[in-house]
């Protein structure tokens, strides 16, 4: 089966089993969307929704952030792991977001990426799940899986994302995305399966015949 067949298939089985799947993160923003994903670092949405609703009680854009201070942010972000360094980004975006653009985040991702504690994948989901521009954000789970379903050789994030973005229609990326994620939580967990025992579709079609187990090479 080529790359064209397992990407239809792929399609075709996650619409069925998440046909709209919803945004992971709680927000009502784009900043506070931006401020859960630098959470997620390191840290399960599931935890990052639960400490969100004191933190953006308390300040839910950049000025009362600002004002909330390094210490309160990190005294309130300590489950979510890493709160130092966390803390201090979200500080310190909330005044260059003040100083230097008008105190809205900005629509793109050079800009987005300038900003502290703000990579590639997390500028992806903001302008993707925030401003609804195409963009195809790859996390463990998305590479995980693009290698079991042999949709990329997976030499690192970056390549994955590439490999991705070519096989799919750029319509589908925003939706994929968050679907692939799902289906790697609930079906094709990093321990849960290695491409030999695999139930659900698309994973029970595209390895229907495997013999070994598949070798991931981690992000």
């Amino acid at each position: 089966m080529n790359k064209s067949k397992r990407a239809l298939v792929i399609s075709e089985s996650l619409n069925e089993l998440y046909p709209n799947p919803p945004i992971p993160l709680n927000h009502d923003s784009v900043f506070t969307l931006l401020i859960a994903v630098i959470l997620s670092a390191q840290c399960t949405d599931i935890r990052v929704n639960q400490v969100t609703p004191l933190l953006f009680k308390k300040a839910n854009n950049p000025k009362s952030m600002i004002k909330l201070g390094t210490k309160e942010i990190k005294k309130i972000i300590k489950p979510c792991g890493l709160s130092p360094k966390k803390s201090k980004s979200i500080h310190e975006l909330s005044k260059i977001l003040v100083n230097k653009h008008s105190g809205k985040v900005p629509e793109s991702f050079e800009a987005l990426e300038a900003l502290p504690g703000v990579g590639h994948k997390t500028a992806s989901v903001v302008m993707s799940q925030g401003f609804g521009h195409p963009a195809f954000p790859v996390d463990t789970h998305v590479h995980r899986l693009a290698q079991r379903w042999k949709l990329t050789n997976g030499k690192n994030v970056k390549q994955t994302e590439k490999d991705l973005k070519r096989i799919f229609p750029q319509p589908d990326w925003n939706r994929l995305h968050i679907q692939i994620i799902m289906y790697g939580r609930e079906f094709c967990t990093a321990r849960g399966c290695n491409g030999t025992s695999c139930a659900e579709k698309p994973c029970s079609i595209l390895n229907s015949k495997r013999k070994r187990p598949i070798t991931i090479v981690k992000a």
